[in-house]
């Protein structure tokens, strides 16, 4: 697959995937005769891990150590297993905060339909 098509299917820019590429974030490409870079199925998977990692807020040095990990071989399964469970405990604490903050948000919206609601009664009784 040519970089426009992983970046149609990703949803990341042409740019990203070259940063990517360039910072070891993804494995040096295959390329063409043409000279263009081609992704192989196992890569478009593995950038949609690195998009769903950046996506829950995983810095890119952090998502580097996980790509040297992962070329490192099953030796190093353990260390992105503890690496990936930290990140996770961190996302699942952001979630709770926004639920928090949105059930501060539904009640103010519950407030101002009950102001609105009772201003507008008084207001046709006048």
């Amino acid at each position: 697959m040519s970089i426009r098509a992983i970046s149609d299917l990703t949803g990341i820019s042409t740019y990203t995937l070259r940063y990517y590429e360039k910072n070891g974030l993804i494995h040096a490409i295959a390329r063409g005769s043409n000279g263009r870079r081609q992704y192989s199925a196992n890569d478009l998977e593995w950038i949609r891990f690195l998009v769903k990692l950046r996506t829950t807020g995983m810095s890119i040095r952090q998502m580097q150590q996980v790509a040297n990990l992962r070329r490192q071989g099953p030796a190093t399964i353990k260390e992105r297993r503890i690496l990936l469970e930290a990140h996770q405990k961190e996302v699942t604490e952001r979630i709770k905060k926004l639920q928090e903050n949105m059930e501060s948000i539904h009640a103010k919206v519950e407030f101002y339909r009950q102001w609105e609601l009772e201003n507008n009664e008084q207001e046709r009784k006048k």
